[in-house]
């Protein structure tokens, strides 16, 4: 069995996805572009604006499914420009303390709307 996320603290999804799905105890978060909800536009143009987005977009759709970023178990972050990891990667470890997630990072072609960042997660709920 599946359930479906889903807030408006977060951008709503531009497509046939859910913005998040719990299946087995995970909750898989999709995607999150740098949009902020309450405009529908890009936080700002540079790399670390746009990687907080991101993060906290997908920190309040785990808010939505009752998790925290301390759930966060994988995330992939797919840049524009792998010369940005640096700077992506200062404003991700204000997110991440402890015991860190698994990662995977990867410059890509292109994201959605031109962004410079997309991340995706996944969470255990675990006893929760």
């Amino acid at each position: 069995m599946k359930k479906a996320y889903h807030t408006e603290k977060a951008p709503a999804a531009i497509g046939p996805y859910s913005q998040a799905v719990e299946a087995g105890g995970f909750v898989y978060v999709s995607g999150q572009l740098p949009i902020d909800p309450a405009t529908g536009s890009f936080a700002g143009e540079d790399i670390k604006t746009q990687t907080k987005q991101a993060l906290t977009n997908i920190q309040n759709i785990l808010a939505e499914a009752g998790l925290t970023m301390d759930d966060v178990v994988k995330t992939t972050v797919l840049l524009q420009n792998i010369s940005d990891f640096a700077r992506m990667n200062e404003v991700y470890a204000e997110f991440f303390t402890g015991v860190c997630p698994a990662r995977a990072a990867f410059e890509v072609a292109a994201i959605p709307k031109r962004a410079l960042v997309e991340i995706e997660a996944v969470a255990y709920r675990g006893d929760k």
